[in-house]
């Protein structure tokens, strides 16, 4: 029975295999694993990695840590933002073995006439593998460890040398031990840290009067401006000031309540300006090194066009009428939570998919960071198929969620 290779313990990783470590583009991920087996044979190990989709594997070599005998060690820096498949590979190291015994033997002034012809084979199968130069080293080295003039160490000498050694690097048996492929997320730079100025389109005189202070924001060294829904407000049950539950005249209602005969996720508040307008605050932004970041917020007022369109996305009470949100003692009539799990399920399907449109039309108006309301109301393997999607398609886009202290990237 061949000797068995263990691989265990790998990092990094998250306590639920189902959900992958982040890192972000530039950073050193430093990656382990314990690598053991039975036996003297030395080992080898690598990481082999590929952005998912690819079909072609990239190679990192692992180092033995000198302070745990079982653990190797080494790094991986992403170039590129993207969702990354890796494995850990590992396999029974003949050069390596064959120096450590004849080095050992030669040391103690023992027979080697074995490990002299161990080590002629190992030339010889290594050398077929390379080009004509390199055959050369080896096959001088394979002279000499024939040369029986020669004292036992200057025979062994040639085929130890670094510059055989060096030879030997890629040098693979037939049989190489790999773990199942493991993942790993990574978002660019700005997931890491950024400073996020929030405004309200309306308090700066719309998008026009926002756009004309950012160069202000710029100087204050703000990277995200961020913005509240900036879509059309709900007028049934709007609310007044502070969560009043009616509103006075000229009270415009809570921008979360999304959604009226204007339109909904995907319509901008005429208050607030045009599509023209939205696109040079984008363009401005960027000139001066600042994203936008837009809220996510799926839910909908009363007057949403969904409401209407497609009722079995909500949630029903026993008297027929549509559940609004609470939080009690507080209650939002204003708003409707979305049913992520109609019963039919063609129903869920479409709604998904439509919830993915959403950040399709703002992503094709250049928009790469959205702010995730209230994620924890929604189900996880949604958020999970969402981010998925976007991501593949548009490795860039980043989602940060709703946190007490500050957001956290999804």
């Amino acid at each position: 029975m061949l000797a068995r290779i263990v691989i265990d313990n790998i990092r990094p990783c998250t306590p639920s295999p189902e959900h992958a470590p982040k890192a972000a583009v530039g950073e050193q991920i430093p990656i382990s694993a314990d690598i053991f087996k039975d036996g003297h044979d030395y080992l080898s190990a690598r990481l082999s990695w590929r952005i998912e989709g690819s079909s072609t594997w990239v190679y990192a070599p692992l180092s033995e840590n000198q302070a745990d005998p079982d653990g190797w060690t080494g790094t991986f820096t992403a170039a590129a933002a993207g969702r990354y498949e890796m494995r850990i590979e590992a396999w029974n190291n003949d050069y390596t073995t064959w120096g450590h015994k004849v080095t050992a033997k030669v040391g103690a002034n023992q027979a080697i006439d074995v490990e002299l012809a161990e080590g002629v084979t190992l030339m010889a199968r290594r050398g077929a593998a390379l080009d004509k130069p390199d055959r050369a080293l080896l096959t001088h080295a394979s002279s000499m460890l024939g040369a029986s003039a020669h004292t036992p160490a200057e025979r062994v000498a040639p085929a130890l040398s670094a510059a055989v050694a060096a030879l030997f690097v890629d040098s693979l048996p037939d049989t190489i031990v790999t773990t199942k492929a493991f993942r790993l997320i990574v978002d660019r730079r700005r997931a890491i840290q950024g400073a996020w100025y929030e405004a309200f389109p309306r308090s700066e005189g719309g998008l026009k009067g926002l756009t004309e202070r950012l160069d202000g924001i710029a100087r204050m060294g703000f990277d995200v401006l961020y913005l509240p829904p900036v879509h059309p407000i709900g007028r049934t049950h709007r609310k007044g000031q502070n969560n009043a539950p009616d509103a006075m005249a000229g009270d415009v209602g809570s921008p979360w309540a999304i959604g009226s005969e204007e339109g909904g996720h995907t319509a901008i508040h005429p208050d607030l300006g045009s599509f023209d307008d939205f696109d040079a605050l984008v363009e401005r932004a960027y000139r001066l090194d600042i994203e936008l970041a837009l809220d996510y917020a799926l839910q909908c007022s009363p007057d949403h066009p969904w409401v209407s369109e497609h009722p079995e996305w909500f949630h029903h009470r026993p008297d027929g009428s549509i559940a609004y949100a609470e939080n009690p003692p507080k209650k939002y009539q204003d708003i409707y939570p979305i049913n992520f799990w109609p019963s039919d399920e063609a129903d869920r399907v479409a709604l998904w998919n439509e919830c993915k449109a959403i950040l399709d039309f703002w992503i094709a108006r250049q928009v790469r960071i959205f702010r995730v309301d209230n994620p924890h109301t929604k189900p996880m393997v949604f958020w999970e198929w969402l981010i998925a999607q976007v991501q593949s398609e548009h490795p860039d886009v980043l989602f940060l969620a709703e946190a007490f202290t500050r957001p956290k990237v999804m």
